[in-house]
């Protein structure tokens, strides 16, 4: 395992460049941003930089390399309720292209979909598990994983079932440590389900506590290690089903924290 962070933390008012936060935190890999026309932040400013050809994603890599940054993966989304399938699994395929010659292990992927209200679970299951088939088949031979995060859209279970549907070792989970309380799961839940298909994780901690009229809870993020979430068990957890199915899920776990000052914290329990 090592640590990382998301770029967008780092990309705020609180420092004047990504570089200049990842330095004061002492992370040295990012989760990189990739837009829907292939920008990335340049690290060093908050300027975009398109990765319009092969030729500026390797410029990008040696620039981020002469800055002492890893780029661990992609964090990217693509709406499969809208375009059309081929056009939607090139985007995809490319992304992952791009990742290859970044030297990255994993393209994080956003399950949402602008019309999952109007379609039934059926068909969102079907276009997402289609659009994903679809780019593993233009990008055969790579060894960049595609780790579908989880959200509230669907249970840990059908999650588990979507991955073990593509038959492939290249798709796995981005797992999220609270974005499945909107699907009533904490947790226990998630990591108990999704552990032996986790490729990337994202530790967010959280605190719970009784609304004032005791009729209600809220839930809320706290900074790590100060809220509920046991962090030392978990990548325990993580660990040993990854020990477990070692033959085929990539074996390294990029750690990545939600919240800039949560870094240290996390990188202690890592270690």
């Amino acid at each position: 395992m090592y640590l990382s962070i998301r770029d967008a933390m780092v990309a705020g008012d609180e420092f004047p460049s990504p570089i200049a936060g990842l330095r004061h935190l002492a992370v040295e890999a990012v989760e990189v941003r990739l837009s829907q026309e292939y920008q990335v932040y340049a690290m060093d400013s908050k300027e975009m930089i398109t990765l319009a050809s092969d030729e500026d994603a390797a410029a990008y890599r040696k620039h981020l390399d002469g800055l002492g940054i890893r780029a661990c993966c992609f964090m990217t989304a693509k709406d499969f309720s809208t375009g059309d399938r081929e056009s939607n699994a090139a985007w995809v395929a490319r992304a992952i292209e791009l990742a290859d010659i970044m030297g990255m292990s994993v393209v994080r992927i956003d399950s949402a979909m602008s019309k999952e209200r109007e379609l039934d679970f059926e068909k969102r299951v079907q276009l997402f598990a289609e659009g994903l088939g679809g780019a593993l088949e233009r990008t055969a031979g790579s060894k960049v994983a595609l780790g579908i995060e989880n959200h509230d859209r669907f249970t840990a279970q059908a999650l588990a079932g979507m991955v073990q549907a593509a038959e492939s070792p290249l798709v796995g989970i981005c797992l999220d440590t609270v974005n499945s309380f909107g699907a009533l799961e904490g947790p226990r839940v998630v990591v108990g389900t999704l552990a032996p298909w986790t490729v990337s994780l994202h530790i967010k901690d959280f605190a719970i506590r009784r609304v004032g009229h005791a009729m209600g809870f809220v839930v809320e993020g706290t900074p790590a290690g100060q809220g509920r979430l046991d962090v030392p068990w978990l990548l325990e957890a993580l660990a040993r089903a990854r020990s477990i199915d070692a033959g085929n899920r990539h074996r390294q776990l990029a750690v990545i924290t939600d919240a800039a000052g949560v870094a240290r914290f996390v990188k202690v329990a890592v270690s």
